[in-house]
């Protein structure tokens, strides 16, 4: 590949190839690892999609077709002309703008009222504005982290085209190594649980994959990065790849902004949005427990400036021998399997972050259609020969027996639980259970990121499982803005509801108990048989959470600085089947439903023992070569 002129002038010639000399191409360009091409005829691209599968198959790039700048209103003259197409009763509640797609987003709280008879509103703004319009439904819960982004996005919209610009010199730079070799160095999360972190390397580029943090752990533990391939220097690095928004996986990723990281981070859309609410919590979480975070918000924006979204599916290339594609994991909201294509068919390698192969309340079960795999990199949480979990259905009927009991007796139950994923889906039974009459009628208060963290959720309902997304789209039913749920939203609510007498439910962070507003709930409950605490999600070693499963009865909390001693009376229970992660018997039928069975599996993300057991299991069930390396380790694949 040559440089980057170069490439723009062979997919010129490309396009020219193709397309009719009836279509106007005004400008064709590089932004990042994406093709441009500037028209003042979007409207025959519209007409004729095969035409942009055409050229993206041809030069084997990712293709976006923008209108012609000449043609294209400013935002805010743009803003009023929609406003005018747009009858009242659509109930637009917000336009923004994408320069870098060339399109105007416009929720709408009746989008086809909007979208007027056979799109004639749309047209009518096509021509009017010269924006390419995409009208969606409003979010039912707006959410500020999503504002936000899109608000910081556009205030920085030039310095992106300009950090565009060089992702694509970047990408299109010469090959200039003989060798071909491929290589995955374990940085973090391997034989453990947290600080997920791995390298992807050749010999002409470094991808990271996923950057956590050890959230369990007093110290904040931080990926290996003191490798030879680094050498302090993070500009080495190509590209960096969040697989989904939980803070083992992301929580460090703004913090090698400070240590002069430079480069672009590809994630989803609903990743980017959820891991700035987390990152930003984390920060605030730290600097309330008297900790000192490892960066600060300037550094989530930066992050954010940087970021490159994919949808499940889109491929795309990130370094000159290296394409990525997105696929669905299961896990939470825009969670993916980073699939890799390396060299013009020299190897194919994925990583599975956090998956969950069955089909949930909120999710569709994680992808196995890949063209090609060579080696699969494999979370082994449950992966242990005693991890079975039970369906969704049995986990349902559990929370239930265990609330209905709790709330019969007068008592009140606690629920720690992540913001994103597992709170959605305790949400949805409790909801359901309430409405058919298995659960008596009582508040449920979430307090915390969680609804926040839903809004996001209703933002992306492209991301959920079809049943739900038909649900809320197109029926109008939200089980999430049931009456029965409650969103604390100041400490004066929260002590209230703690003085309160009346039983209820309380939904709060964090899930393993290390931190966040369900220690408030614990200290002035838990003395009290009469009050249940359900565990719903995974408890890492040395946390509170883990300690309380094992039957710890006295603990001395730190309350504004001094010692304060709990006695724990309450019940404790543990609902299995919530956890957003396979377990053993579902990760070796992921195993087997691979289309394309891999030469081997690299197992990590696991206590050490739960790694070397999956990886046996593997080996004996499949004949696959298996590999459950330590961090610091590196395995040559190729």
């Amino acid at each position: 590949m040559g440089r980057l002129e170069d490439v723009i002038k062979e997919v010129r010639g490309a396009i020219r190839n193709i397309i009719s000399s009836e279509i106007d191409v005004s400008d064709v360009t590089m932004e990042g690892p994406t093709v441009v091409v500037y028209t003042k005829d979007i409207d025959k691209f519209a007409e004729n999609p095969e035409i942009v599968k055409q050229i993206a198959q041809t030069i084997r790039k990712r293709i976006l077709i923008r209108p012609d700048p000449k043609i294209v209103k400013p935002p805010e003259v743009a803003e009023d002309e929609i406003r005018k197409c747009i009858p009242q009763d659509a109930d637009v509640r917000e336009i923004f703008f994408d320069a870098e797609n060339g399109e105007v987003t416009i929720e709408a709280g009746n989008p086809l009222k909007a979208s007027g008879a056979n799109g004639a509103i749309e047209n009518q703004i096509k021509k009017a504005t010269g924006w390419v319009p995409r009208i969606v439904r409003a979010p039912p819960i707006p959410s500020k982290t999503v504002e936000e982004i899109r608000k910081l996005l556009r205030e920085y919209d030039a310095e992106r085209k300009k950090f565009l610009g060089e992702v694509s010199s970047r990408i299109c730079r010469l090959l200039t190594k003989q060798d071909k070799w491929v290589r995955v160095t374990s940085l973090g999360g391997f034989r453990e649980v947290g600080r997920s972190a791995s390298l992807l390397s050749t010999p002409e580029s470094m991808v990271l994959i996923d950057c956590g943090l050890e959230t369990s752990s007093d110290g904040n533990g931080t990926p290996y990065f003191y490798i030879p391939e680094i050498k302090n220097s993070f500009s080495e690095i190509d590209a960096i790849v969040v697989t989904h928004a939980h803070l083992d996986h992301c929580g460090l990723v703004p913090a090698l902004y400070k240590f002069g990281y430079n480069g672009p981070v590809y994630c989803t859309p609903p990743t980017r949005d959820l891991m700035t609410l987390l990152q930003i919590d984390y920060i605030r979480v730290s600097q309330a427990e008297g900790k000192k975070p490892l960066y600060e918000s300037k550094h989530i924006r930066e992050m954010l400036k940087h970021t490159i979204v994919l949808k499940y599916g889109e491929t795309t290339d990130i370094a000159p021998d290296i394409r990525l594609t997105f696929h669905n994991a299961g896990h939470i909201l825009g969670s993916a399997i980073a699939h890799f294509h390396i060299g013009e068919g020299l190897y194919n390698i994925a990583f599975t972050g956090d998956i969950k192969f069955e089909k949930t309340w909120l999710f569709n079960q994680a992808a196995t259609k890949f063209p090609r795999l060579e080696t699969l990199v494999i979370e082994a949480t449950y992966g242990g020969h005693k991890d079975t979990q039970p369906s969704r259905e049995e986990a349902s009927e559990r929370l239930t027996q265990i609330v209905r009991e709790t709330l019969t007796k007068g008592g009140k139950v606690i629920i720690p639980v992540f913001a994103v994923g597992r709170s959605q889906e305790v949400m949805i039974v409790l909801e359901e259970k309430m409405k058919i009459g298995d659960i008596p009628p009582v508040p449920v208060y979430l307090d915390g990121m969680i609804y926040e963290a839903t809004g996001i959720h209703t933002t992306y309902p492209e991301y959920l499982n079809s049943q739900l997304r038909q649900l809320i789209i197109e029926s109008g039913e939200n089980p999430f803005l049931s009456s029965v749920f409650q969103k604390v939203d100041s400490a004066e609510k929260r002590e209230r509801i703690l003085g309160d007498v009346e039983s209820c439910i309380v939904l709060a962070t964090s899930g393993m108990m290390n931190g966040g507003p369900i220690m408030e709930y614990f200290r002035e409950w838990a003395d009290d048989g009469k009050n249940t605490l359900v565990f719903v999600g995974y408890q890492g070693e040395g946390t509170l959470g883990r300690r309380l499963q094992k039957g710890l009865k006295e603990i001395t909390l730190n309350v504004k600085g001094n010692p304060y001693e709990v006695k724990v009376e309450m019940a404790i229970e543990t609902c299995e089947g919530f956890s957003g992660h396979s377990d053993r018997t579902q990760l070796l039928n992921y195993i087997g439903s691979l289309d394309s069975r891999p030469e081997r599996v690299i197992v990590g993300h696991g206590e050490e023992s739960k790694c070397i057991e999956l990886a046996s299991a593997i080996y004996k069930k499949y004949g696959i070569e298996t590999k459950a390396p330590m961090n610091l380790e590196t395995v040559r694949v190729k």
